[in-house]
């Protein structure tokens, strides 16, 4: 099975989760004998074309225009370049069996390509523009809602991340339980995390200190002010502790300023973009990791604590609300209410037998759940019964593609080979 990937951000892009998913699960599926193609955003230094484990990747540049514009015109652009590399990919190499696309930013160029080549469409929605602003607040938030939708409506199927994404879906784009499957994101685990020993910086690690963790996108949705505004109380029960912020975001300046208004500077270190051997050891050197999410469809960065024996402290909120159940494999508390987020910081500082007990069962939890080749898995069956349905199989019949997938599957039978997921 061909697989055609659409992704705006894709590593050594990274602007979010969406980078790392969309790389490790076309890994996982080419380890399983799927043929992947990724058509994403290209960046200064970074090769037009390049097979990377297995992956073929495409990097386009966005068509010219005036940056003036704004980021909607920006994502039209990308499109128009994704549309054309898509088709001739299409034209030199032949057809695809599935489009995949990813996210509201890869809509124009996925919907056309599915009509061109009536190729079926298949969606991950990882978030909302709904969600992410707790509504539509301007114009520009309601056109990407609007996107949104086209998107899920033209899907033939549309994955999220958690039940509680498959919830917002249902109630925001009024789509039929049907046409939704919830598949969670996942974690390597083994040969994604980096050995041990990198060395960090004093003003990020006082070995004498509690270190309080956060890791993520600074952006309001993420809930780093609400740990903020939770550290005083923390501090006056344990003065040792500190605190250090990894990431970069449009709500970084906000944070500072709160942070020099509450006279936390020589407590709190915002980190700025790490690198993964830093990020791994600040895992490993942390007494806590605190996630403190106002919306949040997943949070892979809870499986990277999990996975590292990092103690783990969330909101309870969307996704890592079934992440994790509280004082099974960490502790949770109540989103957006500082006092009960500092209560349970204390918890876990003032007792560290219990922190250890819910670190391991939080890594047995992740490396008997999460694992990237399940996520394939689960997902290619998606992709067989896509391929299967029999409206699909009636509308390429129209276009004169049926007759070749017959053969195919007549083919695979002769051969006694598993159908339906390897057509």
């Amino acid at each position: 099975m061909r697989i055609l990937m659409l992704a705006w951000e894709f590593p050594p892009r990274v602007v979010g989760g969406l980078s790392r998913h969309v790389y490790e699960l076309s890994r996982a599926l080419v380890a399983g004998g799927y043929e992947v193609e990724v058509i994403t955003c290209s960046e200064e230094g970074l090769a037009e074309r390049e097979i990377m484990d297995g992956i073929g990747v495409w990097r386009v540049e966005p068509y010219p225009g005036n940056k003036e514009r704004g980021f909607i015109d920006w994502v039209q652009r990308l499109n128009f370049a994704m549309l054309e590399k898509g088709a001739a990919i299409t034209n030199s190499n032949g057809d695809f069996d599935i489009i995949h696309a990813h996210d509201w930013l890869v809509t124009f160029a996925a919907r056309a390509l599915k009509h061109i080549y009536t190729t079926p469409l298949l969606a991950t929605i990882h978030a909302t523009e709904f969600g992410r602003n707790n509504g539509l607040h301007n114009g520009e938030q309601r056109q990407i809602h609007d996107i949104e939708w086209w998107l899920s409506y033209e899907a033939w199927q549309v994955i999220c991340c958690s039940q509680y994404m498959k919830e917002e879906l249902q109630r925001v784009f009024l789509l039929p339980p049907d046409k939704l499957t919830v598949i969670p994101n996942g974690i390597r685990l083994e040969g994604d995390l980096t050995e041990g020993g990198t060395s960090l910086p004093e003003n990020l690690y006082d070995p004498e200190a509690k270190l309080i963790f956060y890791v993520g996108r600074l952006v309001k949705e993420k809930g780093v002010q609400v740990m903020l505004e939770a550290a005083p109380a923390i501090l006056k029960s344990y003065p040792e502790a500190r605190f250090v912020i990894a990431g970069t975001g449009p709500f970084a300046e906000h944070l500072k300023a709160q942070c020099q208004k509450m006279g936390l500077t020589d407590k709190v270190h915002f980190a700025g973009y790490i690198d993964d051997a830093t990020k791994d050891e600040l895992y490993r050197s942390a007494s806590v990791s605190v996630f403190p999410s106002l919306y949040e469809p997943f949070g892979i960065v809870a499986l990277e604590a999990m996975i590292m024996g990092t103690p783990l402290i969330v909101s309870s909120c969307g996704g890592l609300d079934e992440i994790i159940d509280h004082e099974v494999e960490g502790l949770k508390f109540y989103p957006g209410d500082a006092g009960s987020l500092a209560e349970q910081v204390c918890r876990m500082l003032g007792d560290e037998e219990q922190a250890a007990t819910l670190a391991e069962k939080a890594y047995q939890k992740a490396i008997g759940n999460y694992s990237w080749e399940k996520i394939a898995v689960k997902t290619a069956e998606v992709y067989g019964q896509i391929v299967l349905d029999p409206g699909n199989r009636e509308w390429r019949k129209n276009a004169g593609k049926e007759e070749m997938l017959d053969k195919i599957m007549i083919e695979n039978r002769a051969e006694e080979k598993e159908v339906p997921y390897f057509v």
